[in-house]
């Protein structure tokens, strides 16, 4: 009996330990959007959400502190920015989305990613770049007139054949060019089946594959037949006519970016020891099916180690290296953005609420002037 009664009150101990910690983590939990901008300070433009809503509600254009670059760093006007998947779900405020970006409001106060730009300075140190340079890259808080990014970040001189909106879209194709490069070691003359094929991703992954030389099919519904066929797929499937995994294919890679169907459907069409790269869970934002799908991933991830065809989560690596790679085949012409939006500068709340439909196609730039 003694024992149980200790067990019981370190139980109850931890619980109480847990929920006052949490709750100290969510009072704490803050931002900088309630100080003021030095009186001696340049000012810029820049898109700032310091609390979590829908983007009507905090999605504002503000003048904020313009930055400054250390001797490593390199100051870039930013041109153009484009929106991934996950943006919407910044805003938000989803259970996971406080996880990632703070529990009462969000730490990181200016959204973005992908920028595209043109150098306006650099530092003492910087040898790779010079002013003028147009570039892209990666980099956080990049919805703003200007970045700084430093020389060894994710930054690239720009495909000469694009535009800034074009460019800003080209680094979300790292999760298309690694997950098939790397993961799924895809070959020429394999055949790889792209399921999300018309989303940002799936429109380079499609690309992609064609450049590596594999016969490409592509999953996506009837209003984006076209968009996948002009980017070069064999077979184009829609989905919502004919379900791809009861077909008489099989297929060396699938490329899931929506992980809405079972294990036993996916291994189904998958050649004896071919690979099920899990490198999405379908849309933008947080949606009904968000949570299942992700638990779809992690599930068939682990049942496949009891199998010959594997499904393997991937996560991307950012960085300057694979950049250069994607700007190389988008200048030799073989991989183009599919960029189908473009929104102003003050119109960037716009830009969220159409992501967060869930069905976007292709990718979706915001242009600063």
């Amino acid at each position: 009996m003694k024992a149980k009664r200790i067990v019981k009150w370190t139980g109850l101990g931890l619980l109480l330990l847990l929920v006052a910690g949490f709750q100290i983590a969510y009072w704490s939990s803050t931002n900088d959007c309630g100080r003021s901008i030095p009186a001696n300070a340049e000012r810029m433009k820049a898109i700032r959400y310091c609390e979590y809503g829908a983007p009507d509600d905090v999605v504002k254009l503000e003048q904020i502190a313009k930055p400054v670059p250390n001797d490593n760093q390199i100051l870039v006007r930013v041109r153009a920015v484009s929106l991934r998947f996950f943006d919407g779900g910044m805003l938000g405020g989803s259970v996971p989305g406080r996880l990632l970006f703070g529990l009462r409001k969000p730490k990181n106060t200016i959204p973005g990613l992908d920028f595209a730009g043109t150098v306006e300075a650099v530092g003492g140190n910087v040898t790779e770049f010079k002013p003028g340079d147009e570039v892209f890259g990666v980099k956080a808080g990049a919805l703003a007139e200007y970045i700084c990014v430093r020389q060894a970040g994710a930054i690239a001189l720009k495909p000469a054949n694009t535009n800034f909106e074009q460019a800003a879209s080209i680094p979300t194709a790292l999760v298309s060019l690694q997950g098939l490069r790397d993961t799924a070691r895809l070959q020429a003359g394999q055949k790889v089946l792209i399921n999300g094929a018309s989303g940002g991703v799936g429109t380079f992954a499609v690309q992609i594959a064609k450049a590596f030389g594999a016969e490409v099919t592509g999953v996506c519904s009837t209003k984006n037949l076209d968009l996948v066929r002009s980017l070069g797929a064999d077979h184009v499937i829609d989905y919502t006519k004919e379900d791809f995994t009861k077909g008489d294919q099989r297929y060396d890679v699938i490329y899931d970016l929506v992980s809405n169907r079972s294990f036993a459907e996916r291994r189904r069409i998958l050649k004896p020891g071919g690979i099920c790269v899990l490198a999405g869970i379908g849309g933008s934002g947080m949606h009904k099916e968000t949570l299942s799908q992700f638990i779809n991933g992690l599930t068939a991830s682990f049942r496949s180690r009891f199998s010959n065809e594997k499904f393997v989560n991937f996560g991307v690596d950012i960085n300057k290296k694979d950049l250069a790679v994607l700007r190389d085949l988008t200048e030799s012409g073989k991989v183009m953005p599919a960029l189908t939006k473009t929104y102003p500068f003050p119109e960037t709340a716009a830009a969220y609420k159409y992501l967060e439909t869930g069905h976007a196609r292709g990718k979706i730039a915001i242009t600063i002037e």
